[in-house]
Formats: structure tokens, C-alpha cells, sequence
């Protein structure tokens, strides 16, 4: 789905006010109330907006340490052993990938030793084969989406043609 200026800006407007009502967007946009109504019916039948989550800070609720790790599977069981993955509460996201191997685990916990249990809960999912695992010192750029959304309120496409 191509995205047009309206779109993008109607989208800022909520990630920076995730709680803003469609009345209130549409005054801030300009826009009658039912053409952000039906923007946003469009945008989230289309699958570009999919929630409205909070965001928060992880470890303001106890789990200050973040790591990723890279899993080797045993070929043919991704969905079987990301299933398995799902079911340990501090993972937080796993990602099939390219490269050396196969799926990149984000995953948070309360200290050291607590990563040490958790690891050892991933490592003990039938299937997976080998681990790397790295401990996050800093988070320099957050997960953000700002950028793109900005380059298409400007006008600028967001692919190449």
C-alpha cells in the first residue's frame, strides 16, 4: 500500500498521541472527521496500522538487561521451534533470517544471572542446535518509524520506482 502526505501525517500524529481521539485528529489534520475515520479503516484493514500499544520502558518494571542472541535450528523446525520460543515470557521478538543463522531472538531479563535461566530456557527448545548470544550496553536509536513517515508527509516517495 503506497501511502500518500494525509496518510503519513495522520500516522505522526499518532505516534507522537497514540490517545488522541478521531475528532481531535481530524481539527489538528484539517480534515472532516469521518475522511480520518475512513483513512484509518483503510490503514489498518490494509495491515499498516496494527494497534495502539503502550510503550514502555522495560526496565522501569524490572527487566533492565537486553540481549539477542542467534539461534541454529535444525532445518524444517523454524515454526515448531518459534512457537517454542513464544511460550518463554521474556522473549520479546524473534526474526527468521539470512546469514550465519537462523532466527535473531530479542530477549529481556532482570540481571545476569537471570539471562543465564533464561538462555538456558532457549537453548533447551528441541531443535535449536547452537546459540550466540550479546548483552545490549545502550539503545543509541530506538525501534522508530518517525523517519519514513516524515519523508512521506514531505511528498517523497517511499519506494523506488
Amino acid at each position: 500500500m503506497d501511502l500518500d502526505e494525509l496518510d503519513a501525517r495522520l500516522l505522526l500524529l499518532l505516534t507522537d498521541t497514540p490517545r488522541l481521539g478521531v475528532l481531535e485528529c481530524a481539527r489538528r489534520l484539517g480534515v472532516a472527521r469521518g475522511t480520518v475515520q475512513a483513512r484509518l479503516d483503510r490503514l489498518t484493514s490494509a495491515g499498516v496500522l496494527r494497534g495502539f500499544p503502550p510503550e514502555l520502558d522495560l526496565a522501569a518494571i524490572g527487566y533492565g538487561l537486553t540481549a539477542f542472541a542467534v539461534l541454529e535450528i535444525a532445518q524444517g523446525r523454524r515454526s515448531e521451534v518459534s512457537s517454542a520460543l513464544a511460550a518463554i515470557d521474556e522473549v520479546c521478538e524473534v526474526h527468521a533470517t539470512t546469514g550465519q543463522g537462523d532466527l535473531f531472538v530479542r530477549m529481556v531479563a532482570r540481571s545476569n544471572d537471570d539471562l543465564q535461566r533464561v538462555i538456558d530456557e532457549v537453548v533447551g527448545v528441541p531443535g535449536v542446535r547452537r546459540t550466540s548470544t550479546s548483552i545490549a550496553l545502550s539503545t543509541p536509536v530506538a525501534p522508530r518509524v518517525r523517519p519514513l513517515l516524515e519523508r512521506v508527509a514531505r511528498g517523497q516517495p517511499t519506494r523506488s520506482r
